[in-house]
């Protein structure tokens, strides 16, 4: 029955797969387009929320560049702008309203990532912290996570002259990610219907192959542990007791067309989920504790047990 399933599934997911290329190209060279005529929005920050999704072109935009939803997180991005020596943030309110953040710089148009800041790795002793970059266009993302009782995305500079103000967050501005999937259609699913199928056949790929087409856009301070999850299959997750004490790790469950059905931030040793009523896939985002120095790289992600009711996996180090 599997291999019968396999006949017309991988086909399908050829087919997907290259649906997703070409509306990616696109749909990226429009929104290009867009920023390049509206230059006055580059140095406004474009908070990810309801009323970014509210504008015709952003969930495309966004289910193409940064499908794998990160709910844990606000996300603020900037640019395009000219660097000629460096970029500078006020990592004082950037302190002031998470418990840790990381800051990215992306190349532009071609978003690939460049540098990153990690608060776990710098000194607060200064109001500002310094980037320094090769002559360029760039693009800025922001992510804080566990946010304080007031967030505000901190002032920018580029080459020590203001570019973007401090733009305050109400606290409840993820709340949109609880009604997203009332968003999926034809369109998003047959975007990532290839994601299941590729996952479920992991071991017969190239993993580099596999990491990109799931993650293309990760953060360099973070470890990503990820599985495909079949309806009525049930998750259960082991993780070593340094992980728990040294790490935040954020679960995300989606659906198959990518959209965030469940999420948690694990605090516990072992983590048993459900098993869902449609296929998808999970999520681990696995990032050292503000304070604590930890390799992510020296992180494992081991599936022990996996058939057609459950899936087991062990996260050590």
């Amino acid at each position: 029955m599997k291999q019968l399933i396999l006949v017309w599934e991988i086909p399908l997911a050829l087919l997907s797969l290259l649906f997703y290329k070409v509306m990616k190209f696109i749909i990226g060279n429009l929104f290009t387009i867009y920023l390049a005529v509206n230059k006055n929005k580059a140095s406004q920050w474009r908070v990810l929320s309801q009323e970014t999704l509210d504008s015709a072109l952003s969930l495309p935009v966004l289910m193409t560049k940064g499908p794998r939803w990160n709910t844990h997180a606000i996300i603020g991005t900037l640019g395009p702008f000219k660097v000629e020596q460096e970029v500078s943030l006020n990592i004082t309110t950037a302190n002031s309203s998470a418990g840790s953040w990381i800051a990215v710089v992306y190349s532009f148009p071609g978003y690939k990532t460049i540098t990153s800041l990690e608060s776990s790795k710098i000194s607060s002793d200064n109001d500002w912290y310094s980037i320094k970059l090769p002559p360029g266009k760039y693009s800025f993302g922001l992510r804080y996570y566990n946010r304080l009782d007031k967030i505000t995305l901190p002032e920018i500079k580029i080459d020590d002259n203001n570019f973007a103000e401090a733009q305050n967050i109400p606290t409840d501005n993820n709340d949109f990610y609880h009604n997203l999937i009332q968003a999926k259609n034809w369109f998003y699913s047959s975007l990532h219907y290839y994601i299941f199928t590729i996952l479920k056949l992991r071991k017969f790929l190239p993993e580099s192959f596999i990491r990109k087409e799931f993650l293309p856009v990760g953060a360099p301070d973070t470890f990503f542990a990820y599985n495909y999850l079949g309806r009525q299959q049930s998750l259960s997750l082991e993780f070593t007791q340094d992980i728990i004490d040294n790490c935040n790790i954020y679960f995300n469950l989606y659906d198959r067309s990518s959209l965030p059905l469940s999420w948690c931030e694990i605090t516990t040793t072992e983590y048993n989920l459900a098993a869902p009523v449609t296929n998808g896939y999970y999520l681990l985002r696995i990032r050292p504790q503000t304070g604590f120095s930890f390799d992510t790289s020296k992180i494992q992600f081991q599936v022990i047990t996996e058939n057609d009711l459950l899936q087991q996996a062990l996260i050590s180090r």
